[in-house]
């Protein structure tokens, strides 16, 4: 495929993304406008609130972190033919694995690796359940998911509680946090890891042996199979690679996120990146590049909407409008989704 093609190929999808973009900005401000609400104003503050400043920025793209990794748990299940939502589970070990080992070897290196093993070990039940029981893959993740939540809650306020508040674990040592790429923001080294991440998955999804039969299971299974393909082990590999960047995410989110360093109450700082991640894929059209923008995009809707609160649209209408917006770029993605399940459920 030359230059041109490969052009042409991105071009299609990117057109429908921005069209999809401005519908979705649109039905929100029909949303604000008969409820009330100055639409320009509110989307004035999103704008503002979100790239109108270096600070701001930083904040934007320190919140689409987190989103770039899960969401790429989700893309390499999608492409290998699976719909893997158990990245949500393997976020909490992740942060559990890094707040832990921390302890013990405090250095950076030291956490990452540990999210990113622990991450490889919680996808692997969901991965042989599927490849060995027939157990679909989005029941076994969900299950899975809820036993994560609880069982990370346990460690996390029994065996890593901090002895001087009961409503955290112990923190990250200043050894082994993440430094911050700008002073009085969240952003850390941990956007460049992710960003890193998505260009490794990239490469490996698109231009290796195992990219290869990953996708071309997905794509048509039986005929992958028939060409040498083992199906088996390349859902292993969906599942283990998921597992790495989700258990990344959860690692970089506690190691790099200031003031803290460590996972509140009810994991409420790693809670929910697994799920919207889903969306991040879908908006990033389960591409590894796709997602960093998406990711930033995403980033930049949580950054913004809370200064939407700001210029008087309450709380609950902010959500209604991020939602109309995340469901409207979003579609196009689904859309390849459906299509691609409904190909590989006919061969």
């Amino acid at each position: 495929m030359n230059l041109s093609q490969s052009f042409r190929g991105y071009l299609k999808p990117f057109t429908e993304s921005v069209l999809a973009i401005l519908i979705g900005v649109l039905v929100g401000a029909i949303v604000l406008w008969a409820s009330g609400y100055d639409a320009i104003a509110a989307y004035k503050a999103l704008v503002v609130g979100s790239v109108s400043s270096l600070t701001n920025f930083a904040q934007t793209l320190s919140q689409s972190t987190p989103l770039i990794l899960t969401a790429l748990t989700f893309a390499v299940g999608s492409r290998t033919g699976l719909f893997n939502i158990g990245a949500e589970g393997t976020v909490y070990f992740g942060a559990i694995a890094a707040v832990g080992i921390s302890q013990a070897i405090p250095n950076p290196l030291s956490g990452i690796i540990a999210g990113i093993l622990v991450g490889a070990l919680w996808a692997l039940p969901a991965a042989l359940l599927k490849v060995y029981r027939g157990v679909h893959e989005v029941i076994s993740t969900i299950m899975l998911n809820w036993i994560a939540f609880y069982l990370a809650v346990w460690l996390a306020l029994s065996v890593f509680v901090s002895p001087s508040n009961a409503n955290r674990t112990v923190s990250i040592p200043p050894s082994a946090r993440l430094p911050l790429l700008m002073r009085n923001t969240t952003l850390s080294w941990g956007f460049v890891v992710a960003v890193l991440t998505a260009i490794v998955v990239y490469v490996v999804m698109w231009h290796t042996k195992l990219g290869y039969e990953m996708r071309a299971n997905g794509y048509n299974p039986r005929a992958a199979e028939y060409g040498g393909i083992n199906p088996k082990a390349a859902a292993i590999w969906s599942f283990v690679i998921g597992g790495m960047t989700a258990g990344l995410a959860g690692a970089v989110q506690v190691m790099g996120v200031p003031p803290s360093y460590a996972i509140s109450q009810g994991l409420a700082n790693v809670y929910g990146y697994g799920f919207d991640g889903i969306g991040v894929s879908l908006v990033g059209r389960d591409h590894p590049i796709g997602i960093i923008f998406s990711g930033i995009l995403f980033g930049a809707l949580s950054q913004g909407t809370r200064q939407m609160q700001q210029v008087g649209v309450p709380l609950e209408m902010v959500k209604v409008i991020e939602g109309i917006i995340i469901v409207a770029v979003a579609i196009p993605g689904l859309l390849d989704l459906i299509n691609r399940m409904f190909r590989r459920g006919r061969a």
